[in-house]
């Protein structure tokens, strides 16, 4: 039973992160200004005093504008990494060797996350993301048309089946370079209450705002634009969304 429930998912955040910032060896996090990812920098950046965050994109991606925008608001020592329509076609053959996988999406996004992660083992050795937060509160925009009890079954469903996408995406992008990655958003504590969450919290109104909840919860972390930013997929974000279909046709 939740009293406060626009408190919980910050609270519950808040453990995951700190607990995940216990580290040896340098630490950052990928920020590239969407909701997720800049929620968990933000979380961060509470207790650490300074630290790096990444980014990648093609140039005049809107990722990149985001992150800095981010980034100068925490005070982060931010790093970007701009790529070209060439450089992906050079390294799709590496990112694949490394995926072990053709599916379409995970390619697309798998691509910037091989640039970003090669940018941030130059720094740090233990990057957070923001893996998870879409499955548990609903981010993608097919989840928007589906009736209200189909969806608690759909997130569970994804959520289940992270370990051979996303994860699988993120864990070997980023160990192609030897770097760690580390996901709040599923610590155990955190998946338990979001997907005991109803549905109506998840994705709200007549205007069906995806992530509702967690936009709520991020308000006073994150300028109101950031926290209210319309979900774009990672491809989509850093502008190489179009650029493996192009060559493929």
């Amino acid at each position: 039973e939740v009293d406060h429930p626009l408190a919980v998912p910050e609270c519950l955040l808040d453990a995951a992160v700190e607990k995940r910032l216990m580290s040896e060896v340098p630490l950052g996090t990928f920020c590239s200004g969407g909701l997720d990812s800049t929620l968990v920098t933000a979380i961060a950046a509470k207790h650490l005093e300074t630290f790096h965050t990444f980014s990648t994109g093609m140039p005049g991606a809107p990722d990149l504008e985001s992150a800095q925008r981010a980034a100068e608001f925490l005070g982060t020592t931010h790093h970007i990494r701009e790529f070209t329509e060439d450089e992906v076609l050079a390294h799709l053959p590496r990112v694949l060797w490394h995926l072990e996988s053709f599916d379409t999406a995970l390619v697309r996004s798998a691509v910037p996350t091989y640039f970003v992660s090669e940018l941030a083992k130059k720094h740090v050795t233990v990057v957070l993301t923001g893996e998870g937060a879409d499955e548990l509160y609903a981010g993608y925009r097919y989840l928007g048309n589906l009736p209200g009890d189909a969806l608690h079954p759909e997130l569970v469903r994804i959520t289940q089946a992270l370990h051979n996408l996303n994860l699988q995406r993120t864990d070997r992008m980023t160990m192609a370079h030897g770097l760690e990655g580390r996901v709040p958003y599923l610590d155990w504590a955190h998946v338990a209450f979001a997907l005991g969450l109803p549905t109506e919290w998840k994705i709200h109104g007549a205007d069906r705002v995806e992530k509702w909840l967690l936009r709520r919860a991020s308000e006073g972390l994150l300028p109101r634009d950031l926290f209210s930013r319309k979900k774009q997929k990672f491809a989509e974000g850093t502008g190489s969304a179009d650029v493996i279909r192009r060559e493929a046709e």
